[in-house]
């Protein structure tokens, strides 16, 4: 009898995570880098550093991503270099073969103890990979208009405000500039020693908080003065040190746009708010979304299949989208029966805006027609062809709307010669109340400005969230959205050259800078609307 043999057991090893340590950038979100991005795209685990990153890790990680914070520990104490690092270590462990991102302030490799953090990956054996990111060193300076070096000042000392070995002797001297990174209070001490080894009370110094962000702040002293600034400075700081200073009264282009600083009210979903938002900011504001109409599928939704059938058999010679939600409508309906783009082949497409063209292309489809004028029902009319019988083998028109669309250019067409199916695509509803917080900042006058899109958003923000303070800059798209707005007791400050969301935030800009010059004319700072409040004005009745 053989003898029985057993296989070898093997236990199955538990791999630790790898771990990226990826630089951040020193507060603007447009600063990060392509890299840094794909990593948190990826990442199951997102250590994160002092400066709160929430945002960034809504924008760019999963939903299911767990946060780890080693920036502070239970009882608001900043963490040492070692205590990160274990925390690194101990995140990583736990991953199993997930990634890690180590999501550092600024760049790794500068200040930000990565020399330490990755030591204690490579002596625990797991892996690693670094991102380098964009320094505040460099990038926080350039926002606030002062570059580091000039012809006088070739040379730069980076110096971090809380090193007790620093030789300051080295940094006395005129044609050095001297940037300066820590605490307030280490800050404070590090400009006194500044001085105390020589360097000139006139020296010009940059105090610059929240640098590259929208809420950045720079104050211009000198070392002999500076002393008194730093009590009301709060983290995160950076100061610089130095004669280009002095070149920030010509070179300062961040916190002198239009808006900079402005907190706006933007009355849409965020999936209609995109180009709002990134052009708001282009002009230094900061904007807040609040949905106003909640979209929601027709209630038979019979009509709308026999139109979509219609479309494939050939019954119609145009489409007219008059919204992006019309495109999204047509094109889940389209999925829903199991089409595609190339149904529309044959078919003229009508868009009413470059929006909703640009959602149109998006679905690899390019409109036929986008007005040339006006962006409205009446401008698709201006341009939209009479039928000929010669020329247009068929008569009919799908028009996939809203179903409370105006009946303007259903009469237009019809008057045209065309027959038009009028199809409810979709419903509007009123959203539902936002929170209490942005009630009260709505009604409080915590805003700046609000821009409305149509006349719906007007009576629908005031119907779940009362109507915007007297302070607050009123900004319409068209004289139908103004009419809307002074109903309800709001007097119209902006109106749009334009029925173009880009033309509305570029008028309000304009009236940004015109606020400018005023204070300029009359000697005073300017002064954002919500800071008004106190003093409002009076609205038309």
């Amino acid at each position: 009898m053989s003898p029985t043999r057993t296989q070898p057991t093997t236990k199955p090893t538990r791999q630790p995570g790898r771990v990226a340590f990826v630089g951040a950038g020193p507060g603007d979100a447009g600063l990060m880098t392509v890299r840094s991005i794909e990593f948190l795209a990826k990442a199951d685990v997102v250590v994160i550093d002092q400066v709160a990153r929430e945002d960034v890790v809504a924008r760019h990680c999963r939903a299911d991503v767990e946060v780890v914070d080693a920036g502070h520990g239970d009882h608001g104490q900043p963490l040492t270099h070692a205590m990160r690092a274990k925390l690194v270590v101990k995140a990583a462990k736990a991953a199993h073969g997930g990634l890690v991102v180590r999501l550092m302030d600024g760049d790794p490799a500068t200040f930000n103890g990565l020399a330490e953090e990755a030591l204690a990956c490579q002596k625990a054996g797991i892996g690693f990979d670094v991102v380098p990111g964009v320094s505040a060193v460099s990038a926080v300076p350039a926002y606030a208009g002062i570059p580091l070096t000039s012809s006088s000042s070739p040379a730069v000392h980076v110096i971090a405000a809380n090193d007790r070995s620093v030789d300051w002797s080295a940094s006395a001297t005129e044609s050095v500039t001297v940037v300066l990174l820590g605490a307030p209070d280490d800050l404070t001490g590090a400009l006194a020693k500044l001085l105390a080894a020589g360097r000139s009370e006139s020296c010009p110094v940059a105090l610059t908080e929240r640098g590259t962000t929208i809420r950045q702040s720079t104050r211009v002293t000198t070392l002999g003065e500076v002393a008194k600034v730093m009590k009301t400075v709060e983290f995160p700081a950076l100061a610089v040190v130095g004669s280009t200073v002095a070149l920030r009264e010509q070179l300062s282009w961040f916190e002198t746009k239009p808006l900079f600083g402005w907190n706006v009210l933007v009355p849409r979903t965020k999936e209609q708010s995109g180009s709002t938002i990134s052009r708001l900011e282009s002009y230094g504001a900061t904007a807040e979304v609040v949905p106003t109409i909640s979209v929601e599928p027709p209630r038979t939704p019979q009509q709308m299949e026999r139109a979509v059938k219609g479309l494939v058999t050939g019954r119609y010679e145009w489409i007219g989208f008059t919204s992006v939600n019309a495109v999204k409508a047509v094109r889940e309906k389209f999925e829903e029966f199991g089409l595609d783009a190339r149904a529309f082949a044959g078919l003229k497409v009508a868009a009413v805006g470059g929006v909703t063209a640009e959602a149109l292309r998006e679905w690899g489809i390019v409109a036929d027609m986008v007005p040339s004028g006006e962006k409205s029902a009446n401008g698709l009319l201006a341009d939209w062809p009479p039928f000929d019988e010669v020329l247009d083998p068929i008569n009919r028109v799908f028009l996939p709307r809203a179903d409370i669309a105006t009946d303007t250019l259903v009469a237009g067409l019809v008057e045209m010669g065309w027959e038009v199916d009028d199809v409810t695509a979709y419903r509007t509803v009123r959203a539902a109340p936002p929170a209490a917080e942005i009630r009260e900042a709505i009604k409080g006058g915590q805003f700046d400005a609000a821009v409305f899109t149509s006349s719906s958003t007007v009576r629908n923000l005031v119907g779940i969230a009362g109507k915007p303070h007297p302070s607050t800059v009123i900004a319409c798209i068209g004289p139908a959205t103004a009419k809307a707005a002074e109903e309800h007791g709001l007097r119209v400050d902006v109106l749009a050259p334009e029925a173009s969301s880009d033309s509305l935030v570029d008028a309000l800009a304009d009236y940004g800078l015109g606020l400018a010059a005023a204070a300029a004319e009359a000697g005073e700072d300017v002064v954002r609307p919500s800071a008004k409040k106190a003093s409002s004005r009076r609205r038309a009745k």
